[in-house]
């Protein structure tokens, strides 16, 4: 047996892995046990991820997998590229890191009781993120939004408070919607071409796009699944469920959320365009300019939004919003750099966002638990490692150079060159959105450095929280300054995905 066969298992079993890890889970004894083991598994699950990624990287190339080695329609199969084991192995790293941060958060806000139940959880939505990642096959891509979307909801409401689950609710009833249009595209979609792996459905679809058969039908069915897609995502308008699930989650939960999440459902529709629907078929039927108009009011409202809150957390719940609107806004501009660009900004987003929940939840633990700007005000001084963490997070938002977030608004500004037509209305809404971060952003750094009573109580952080941080720190920083490679990746895997 070749190499290339133990490496074509790496996905299947960084799947199983995890799902596997949330079966054990509820046999240990006690939260910080579980913890201790779930980093173990997302560890290796990242080393296999590292390796995957640098045997794709090396070879130039993709390949796909049958589970069990059964075609279809009998059997399943994974596909794995630069694009999707580098995917892989950030959300690997983000996970491990949001849950050493913010495990103290976890340990203080759920249960004792109810630890292990969390850690579950935890396992369900990381496993369904990569399956996600890797998936091969329309339906089990749906049956793994749902497993996702159950997972998400029980971490925000793990502190079970009445405002969490008010939250997840709301968070719920959103997910459920695009879940619904997701689930009626696809079975059209079957209907109409009586396959379910995306490689088939593609080539069914070039067929019947030549013959010019169900031209409107395929409009449809396309529009409902990408914009199904797009709502679990947390796009404009959707994007309120974020304000009242990240408040009353604890920060790890927050982090993972908003950093890697969202993301997930963002790769699946970028594989949907290549891999199913061709982006020729989707820039034909306009579906980029509506998610380009879509990202571009999502960027400005999020943004104002955010520049009105006087809580941090819902602060950083609109801040997310506009950073997704980001991310539509290039694969709006419907060309390779824009979705170069985008996908650059899932990894720095991941990265800066995480940081900035478990950096906000230590500020807020040196300030008596208070999340109004105002109560913050010194905390930068309490908790200095998290004081740090936000400031560098905030400036990467804004985009200042030598972070991560300046990197990815230069590919966005950039990519406009290659769709003219939307070149000025990008640049000026980037522009305008990077004044607002700035203007949110500055002053609630100022605030947590400002002059404080020297006699004010100052808890001391956990090590495994400024660790943590201060990894979080360094990724920010190695993104923005040696971006290089990670470019030629995501060049690599989404030439391979088209």
């Amino acid at each position: 047996m070749t190499a290339i066969h133990y490496i074509q298992n790496i996905p299947f079993f960084s799947i199983f892995l995890a799902m596997f890890g949330g079966i054990v889970t509820p046999l240990f004894g006690n939260g910080k046990t579980a913890q201790k083991v779930n980093l173990i598994i997302v560890t290796l699950i990242g080393i296999l991820s590292a390796m995957l990624l640098a045997y794709l990287w090396q070879k130039q190339e993709s390949f796909t997998f049958m589970m069990g080695h059964f075609p279809a329609p009998w059997g399943n199969e994974l596909r794995a590229g630069p694009l999707e084991a580098l995917m892989a192995l950030s959300f690997c790293c983000v996970m491990a890191l949001t849950l050493i941060g913010g495990g103290r958060f976890v340990q203080n806000d759920v249960l004792p009781e109810k630890q292990n139940l969390y850690f579950v959880m935890m396992y369900l939505l990381f496993g369904s993120m990569l399956a996600l990642i890797y998936t091969n096959d329309i339906f089990t891509a749906y049956v793994f939004l749902e497993i996702n979307t159950i997972a998400s909801c029980a971490i925000i409401m793990a502190k079970g408070t009445g405002e969490s689950i008010v939250a997840t609710l709301h968070y719920l009833i959103i997910c459920l919607l695009g879940s619904g249009l997701f689930l009626i595209g696809i079975s059209l979609l079957y209907g109409i071409t009586g396959h379910l792996l995306m490689e088939n459905i593609q080539q069914a679809i070039l067929e019947l796009v030549q013959t010019g058969e169900y031209a409107f039908a395929f409009a449809v069915v396309i529009g409902m699944i990408i914009i199904g897609i797009s709502i679990k995502s947390a796009v404009f308008p959707f994007h309120f469920m974020l304000v009242s699930a990240h408040p009353a989650a604890t920060p790890a939960s927050s982090g993972i959320l908003s950093g890697l999440v969202l993301k997930s459902f963002i790769l699946l529709n970028i594989k949907m365009f290549y891999c199913v629907f061709t982006i020729d078929l989707i820039r034909s039927l306009k579906i980029t300019n509506v998610l380009f108009l879509f990202g571009l009011i999502g960027m400005v409202v999020g943004s104002v939004c955010a520049l009105k809150e006087r809580r941090i957390k819902h602060m950083l719940a609109y801040s997310s919003a506009a950073q997704i609107g980001y991310i539509y806004m290039g694969l709006g501009l419907g060309n390779h750099e824009g979705m170069v660009a985008a996908c650059f900004h899932i990894l720095a987003h991941a990265v800066t966002k995480a940081m900035l929940f478990i950096c906000t939840g230590g500020l807020m633990e040196a300030s008596q638990g208070k999340d109004s700007i105002h109560s913050l005000r010194g905390a930068g001084h309490r908790n200095l490692i998290a004081g740090i963490g936000f400031t560098i997070g905030g400036l990467s938002m804004i985009g200042i150079p030598l972070t991560a977030g300046f990197v990815s608004k230069l590919y966005f500004a950039t990519a406009t060159i290659y769709s003219p037509q939307k070149m000025v209305i990008t640049l000026l809404t980037l522009a305008v959105s990077m004044i607002l971060n700035a203007m949110y952003f500055i002053p609630s750094a100022i605030a947590i450095w400002s002059p404080v009573d020297k006699n004010a109580n100052r808890p001391k952080p956990s090590k495994a929280m400024q660790g943590a941080i201060g990894v979080f720190v360094a990724l920010n920083i190695v993104l923005g300054v040696y971006y290089d490679p990670i470019i030629d990746m995501i060049e690599m895997g989404i030439g391979l995905l088209g």
